[in-house]
């Protein structure tokens, strides 16, 4: 017993000993192998992973030529990807503008398919809060046993005779259905699922509840379904929205005369007979003031509204600052005034310049607003002195209120854009176009707001957003998270729309002062190609910031309401095709969705005009006017007016005139 304690406690000696001496002199242990821990069952790689593992595979952990091939499948994979993701954004928009227009669904201009799911769960009965949090309060007894047996309402499509047809366990199939989502899709990718393609047209009347079948709809219910699309183009009773009719370009030569007398008085007398609610008239800067500075001959003008007054026909007037001709315009060309390019051969920075310094003579540079580079007046100075002129000179017939409202061209095809789509530079559809601020004057003002920013080296223009005719993907700037979007990016966009919101302002100011009470109307353009894109590039280019993650027109139409302006967008009444819509990612319908309800929102008053000829009855034409007064608007809201811009050249006067005839009639409310 003793031996034994004795050897204990020798040991318990050892022990403190060997752990004192680990403390003054450590020495290196051998660490305990840790214990296997139990590995979390890996998920099957799925898309892309389960290609590059696959690949991996065969190529036994890939090496040389195996590697390099394991390097193509993912490179092919991943535009497989970008196409699937294109696809899936194409959808998603064509579902958005359907609800838009049919459903009266109020979906904001970015919605996304979180608002479409909330939107219809809504729509079903369910309570969507601001978290996302869903779910269906309990209706009372009595609602429930109305639910299980309903009764016909007054805009109910069923019958009491038709309820009788259908089982009591039909009727609680038509309870609306519950959303089911898979649990193992992750939040990331439920705004990735796309309902599966399907015939809508047979699935229109069928279901699995016997009372939504066929059987249970009445017959006349189902006949006013099947005939709803006989009268999409009746606008019998819709709103009165005048019609403006452009005149020809050509009516007045460059030296202010009246070309045709006879035939204008012949084409008003049309214009008469088809009830035509005024023309419009494009007073041309260069030909005005042609020759010398501050020298203006309106003698042609005179002429050709005295024409007009007798056919007691309101007009408006277009104070056009830009060239024509060049761009499919015919044979007629008008430039800016001689003694305007005379300057701009000793001082080409006076016009707008592009990354290869060509000079685009189309229109004055916005950076000049305010340099005294024409015969000592600024550029704002120039165009307030020819607004002033022109009211001083028909004073009479604004008192009289034949001149109806005066537009005021601010940018090239005497749009509020920049000249970034020039044929002659050899730009063609669906081509992004080129940044316009090369010249020295703009490269000024870049460079005091790089250095106000506190960033100096950001005073220059990108590198690498290809060329007129380039496609967005092909680009590095314009590219999908590319760099239209980093910090250098968002600067830049921002300072070149900047300029076109600063141009809008000073001008209007001081029209607003020439023209006093007269109404006033700025042109917008319809830049729709590359609208589904990420980076919406052609109207980054034209001017206008409007990304997918901005609003690029909420700040221009900020400056109109400023001044009581009324903004006339370019309809395009386009109808794109499917392969059109993959070369371009086109959306005319979704851009004039988002101007025109941006515009509302802001209180404008909106009017129209068409950008190519709409003479087809079934096509355009009506496009345009389902646009100009939508019939599911529950606001009503309409245009205040319309320009019918004639076709260039002319084609048969015989065919225009009947379809245009059929136009006024669906614009005024009367077929």
């Amino acid at each position: 017993m003793n031996n034994r304690n004795s050897s204990n406690l020798k040991q318990d000696l050892e022990n403190q000993s060997d752990h004192s001496s680990n403390h003054t002199f450590p020495q290196p242990q051998p660490q305990p192998q840790p214990q296997p821990q139990p590995q979390p069952q890996s998920r099957r790689p799925r898309g892309f992973a389960a290609t590059a593992a696959a690949a991996a595979a065969a190529t036994g952990g890939g090496g040389g030529a195996g590697g390099g091939k394991g390097k193509k499948e993912r490179e092919k994979e991943k535009e497989r990807t970008k196409l699937r993701e294109r696809h899936r954004r194409a959808i998603t928009s064509r579902m958005l503008a359907g609800l838009r227009q049919y459903g009266n669904f109020p979906l904001p201009a970015r919605a996304d398919m979180n608002d479409v799911l909330a939107a219809l769960a809504r729509e079903a009965g369910w309570t969507v809060e601001a978290d996302g949090t869903t779910y269906r309060q309990s209706p009372p007894p009595s609602q429930m046993l109305q639910a299980t047996f309903p009764v016909r309402s007054v805009d109910s499509p069923l019958s009491a005779s038709s309820l009788r047809n259908c089982s009591a366990k039909g009727s609680l199939d038509c309870q609306p259905s519950v959303l089911r989502i898979d649990e193992s899709l992750s939040p990331a990718s439920l705004d990735s699922v796309v309902v599966a393609e399907r015939d809508t047209k047979s699935e229109k009347y069928t279901s699995t509840s016997p009372i939504s079948s066929a059987e249970c709809l009445e017959a006349d219910q189902l006949m006013r379904d099947v005939r709803s699309g006989e009268h999409e183009n009746d606008f019998t009773g819709t709103p009165y929205v005048p019609v403006y009719v452009m005149l020809a370009t050509g009516a007045i030569n460059n030296f202010c005369q009246l070309v045709d007398p006879d035939g204008i008085r012949q084409e008003l007398s049309h214009m008469k007979s088809l009830h035509t609610d005024g023309v419009v008239v494009n007073c041309w800067w260069g030909i005005v003031e042609g020759w010398s500075p501050q020298k203006y001959v309106w003698s042609g003008y005179r002429e050709l509204f005295n024409i007009i007054r007798e056919f007691k026909l309101k007009f408006q007037v277009v104070m056009a600052f830009h060239e024509y001709g060049g761009n499919g315009s015919g044979d007629v060309m008008i430039s800016l005034p001689q003694w305007v390019l005379e300057i701009g051969k000793e001082n080409q920075d006076i016009f707008f310049t592009d990354r290869e310094g060509r000079r685009n003579t189309e229109c004055l540079s916005w950076a000049i607003d305010k340099e005294r580079v024409l015969k000592g007046r600024t550029g704002i100075e120039v165009y307030f002195d020819f607004m002033r002129s022109f009211r001083t000179e028909f004073d009479d017939l604004f008192a009289e209120g034949i001149i109806s409202a005066v537009e005021i061209g601010l940018g090239a095809s005497g749009e509020l854009k920049y000249p970034a789509f020039s044929e002659r530079m050899g730009w063609g559809y669906p081509g992004i176009g080129e940044f316009q601020c090369y010249d020295k004057y703009s490269q000024q003002n870049l460079r005091k707001a790089a250095k106000l920013r506190g960033h100096s080296f950001w005073a220059r223009g990108p590198d690498n957003a290809g060329q007129y005719n380039s496609r967005p993907h092909e680009t590095g700037f314009f590219c999908e998270r590319g760099d239209y979007d980093s910090y250098y990016g968002r600067f830049f966009l921002h300072w070149y729309a900047q300029s076109l919101i600063d141009h809008a302002d000073n001008v209007l100011s001081l029209a607003t002062l020439a023209f006093e009470e007269t109404q006033l109307i700025v042109k917008v353009p319809a830049v729709y190609w590359w609208y589904r894109t990420a980076s919406h590039a052609a109207e980054l280019t034209a001017g206008y910031y409007n990304p997918t993650n901005q609003d690029g027109y909420s700040p221009v139409f900020e400056v109109l309401k400023k001044y009581s302006v009324t903004m006339k967008f370019v309809c395009s009444g386009l109808q794109i095709t499917c392969q059109e819509n993959d070369d371009s990612f086109a959306d005319p319908e979704g851009l004039s969705w988002q101007v025109m309800n941006s515009a509302w929102d802001r209180g404008l008053i909106i009017a129209g005009e068409n950008a190519v000829p709409c003479y087809d009855r079934e096509g355009g034409s009506m496009r345009i006017a389902e646009m100009a007064k939508p019939r599911n608007d529950p606001d009503r809201r309409h245009f205040s007016f319309f320009v019918f811009q004639q076709p260039s050249p002319l084609v048969e006067r015989t065919i225009w005139f009947s379809e245009l005839d059929c136009f006024i009639k669906c614009m005024h409310g009367k077929k």
